[in-house]
């Protein structure tokens, strides 16, 4: 009789192998590490890392991985097929694109936040521009490169509006994004930039001088949505869920940001 039990023990313990049906490996593919890649517009640099650090304490199997850049170029790495679970963008028109190549579901996506464009000096500087109305005395103006960086496109499109993009053109020095132009106003190789207040705010070497009116551009929003064809579709969007939560808001108002939702 024990030698029949014995054999009948060792056949479901084959068998629990073969089936691999123990709990110690069920309780091992609940809490499996996944790396998600988020690209995100650089001004949104300094609020998402902090994001990070609170995300990933309550998410110990999930590490985010930032791709920052400008908005345009980060599109078209999406478009071209670089591999990414969400896209957050600092204009509409970049995510649109997206959307329209079938790379975003308008149901996986929402507007999440606002900001403001400002002019910006160098701390050290005497105070000669004031008003976007003095940027005509600037030796040298940086903006971001208005066909992918959309803080570089406001920045235009307010110039343009207040009637004096053609007396500034030939000073204007383009930046890759946003945190280019802020450090070229920083060190001084510009008399002043256009930037977005956020990064302003982050800078001690950089003070406001003015901020554009909001009639003078396109109303600044943050879209944010999951990419179709992430291979972690699950915890992209509980990450994307995370996003809207009042814990995650409130840092983006830390940093200046306006909720949208």
């Amino acid at each position: 009789m024990k030698q029949l039990t014995a054999i009948i023990t060792s056949l479901a313990c084959v068998l629990l192998i073969m089936t691999g049906c123990s709990s110690s490996s069920e309780k091992g593919n609940e809490t499996k590490n996944v790396d998600l890649t988020i690209s995100a517009a650089a001004s949104l640099q300094d609020a998402l890392q902090e994001i990070k650090k609170e995300y990933e304490k309550e998410h110990k199997h999930v590490t985010l991985n930032y791709n920052f850049g400008a908005s345009g170029a980060l599109q078209q790495q999406i478009s071209q097929g670089a591999p990414a679970d969400l896209f957050f963008s600092a204009a509409e028109d970049k995510y649109e694109t997206l959307v329209k190549q079938n790379k975003i579901d308008k149901k996986e996506g929402t507007n999440l936040l606002g900001n403001d464009i400002v002019l910006v000096e160098p701390q050290q500087a005497k105070g000669d521009i004031q008003t976007f109305e003095d940027l005509p005395k600037a030796k040298k103006l940086s903006i971001g490169t208005p066909e992918s960086v959309p803080a570089g496109q406001y920045a235009k499109d307010t110039l343009t509006a207040l009637k004096l993009w053609g007396n500034v053109q030939s000073n204007v020095v383009y930046a890759k994004d946003v945190r280019q132009v802020l450090t070229y106003v920083e060190t001084g190789n510009v008399d002043a930039g256009i930037v977005y207040k956020t990064d302003a705010l982050t800078s001690k070497k950089v003070r406001i001088s003015a901020t554009a009116a909001d009639d003078t551009h396109d109303p600044i929003v943050y879209p944010v949505g999951v990419i179709k064809d992430s291979k972690h579709k699950k915890e992209a969007k509980a990450f994307y869920r995370y996003l809207q939560t009042d814990q995650a808001v409130k840092i983006f108002e830390k940093y200046g940001f306006k909720n949208l939702q």
